[in-house]
């Protein structure tokens, strides 16, 4: 399995983009460049707070910016490519028992192996491919996020895309933000109302490992 993992990761970006370049609205707040997320570190991988994407899922997600700015919405990233040196840092964290200090704030009702066991971290994660997000929606009127039920990165079942014990209001903005994903070929995952992939993504069996910076794109 680790040989033909090899052989699948590659450093070549050239046919990613910066995500601003195709959707100049978009805001960006890349939760792994900073030390609030699950670890309470900045991730490996990670040298600027950018989104990257590959061209065919930049085009996708802009198209669904496109449709949601007319209904008075605007898309958020909080994550879009990940190194899969990022996706070490998450499996070499979890080995890790005695770090638990963001553990009240992302996962206070599962232990640190149950966030693999559960598919919420995986070994092999989707945005190593280039062609998966995780995002939000905010208002335009009063540029604050909608009201999703749980944030972003909160690994419970509260974050399940169809979990009913939120409001309605709260299960409708999960709702906006699914079917317009949809409707311009993303799929969703079963855990996460955040996240979403390319259903025609160009490198399926494909991990990329270059450094989220523009810099990489240069290459």
């Amino acid at each position: 399995m680790d040989k033909e993992l090899i052989k699948k990761v590659t450093m070549d970006s050239s046919d990613f983009v910066l995500l601003a370049d195709y959707v100049p609205q978009i805001v960006q707040e890349i939760r792994y460049y900073t030390t609030y997320n699950f670890i309470g570190d900045r991730i490996d991988g990670y040298e600027q707070p950018i989104a990257l994407l590959t061209k065919e899922a930049a085009r996708a997600l802009k198209a669904v910016s496109n449709e949601l700015n007319v209904r008075g919405y605007r898309l958020k990233v909080f994550d879009a490519y990940r190194p899969a040196t990022a996706v070490r840092h998450f499996v070499l964290w979890g080995i890790e028992d005695l770090d638990l200090r963001m553990k009240p704030y992302f996962y206070p009702d599962l232990d640190k192996q149950e966030l693999f066991a559960k598919g919420y971290i995986a070994s092999q994660s989707s945005h190593s491919r280039g062609s998966a997000i995780d995002l939000t929606l905010l208002d335009m009127e009063t540029g604050k996020e909608l009201d999703m039920g749980s944030p972003f990165d909160l690994f419970s079942e509260v974050s399940h895309p169809d979990y009913k014990d939120i409001t309605e209001g709260q299960f409708n903005n999960r709702m906006i933000l699914r079917k317009a994903m949809l409707k311009h070929g993303f799929e969703p995952i079963d855990c996460e109302w955040w996240h979403f992939k390319l259903k025609d993504e160009p490198f399926p069996d494909v991990y990329f490992d270059f450094p989220v910076s523009e810099e990489s794109l240069k290459k």
